[in-house]
């Protein structure tokens, strides 16, 4: 509904982050929209993106007033939300007024709405680096069911993937299986070599 301006200075211009959630391309407007995007892509909750698809406008002492929210995810439910995403000085004014109208109309078509902050940076750098190995490629390949096999105990990373065969084939394997949520490792820790991995359907069973 409205495209993001190119300010002189500023560290992340507007851009495109490719979605393994839809296969496409998403916009986003900002370095903080660009990790709510990716947060958002590896969420297994979301079926779908999109970049400020809709609109809301509403008159406010006399006047018009329009708001397009940052993002839209469709959730697994099927319901809506909406969100804005802030940087670590949280909404300005103009921003949080305008929240307020906006999560009241979402709330009123049962759909939700988020005001995004920064999240953990640890978190942050974990899945960026996961997010690399987000294509299905890294997941087409005959390693995939002897990665799956071969953490069915939680075990150091590294062992596991020495125990494949070649690192250098195995790990993108890993990294996939991670990012999709096939494997699961503590994300509020820093990712290394002996981080423990587990299969997923162990937390199901366990439940």
């Amino acid at each position: 509904m409205r495209p993001f301006p190119v300010r002189s200075g500023r560290r992340v211009a507007p851009g495109w982050w490719w979605s393994s959630t839809t296969g496409r391309l998403v916009g986003y407007g900002s370095g903080v929209m660009r990790t709510q995007l990716m947060l958002l892509d590896r969420d297994p909750e979301v079926v779908a993106l999109a970049c400020r698809p809709v609109e809301l406008v509403w008159r406010e002492g006399g006047r018009g007033v329009g708001h397009a929210p940052q993002l839209m995810v469709r959730l697994r439910d099927g319901s809506g939300l909406l969100v804005d995403c802030v940087g670590r000085s949280g909404p300005s004014p103009r921003l949080a007024g305008r929240a307020r109208v906006v999560a009241a109309a979402a709330e009123a078509v049962g759909w939700g709405y988020r005001l995004a902050g920064p999240p953990d940076p640890v978190l942050v750098a974990n899945v960026r680096w996961l997010a690399g190995y987000r294509h299905p490629r890294y997941g087409a390949g005959p390693w995939v069911p002897a990665v799956v096999e071969v953490f069915g105990s939680p075990r150091p990373a590294v062992e596991a993937v020495w125990e494949l065969g070649d690192p250098i084939v195995v790990w993108p394997a890993v990294f996939h299986a991670l990012w999709s949520g096939v494997l699961r490792v503590r994300l509020d820790e820093p990712l290394h070599e002996r981080a423990v991995v587990w299969v997923a359907r162990q937390e199901a069973e366990a439940a």
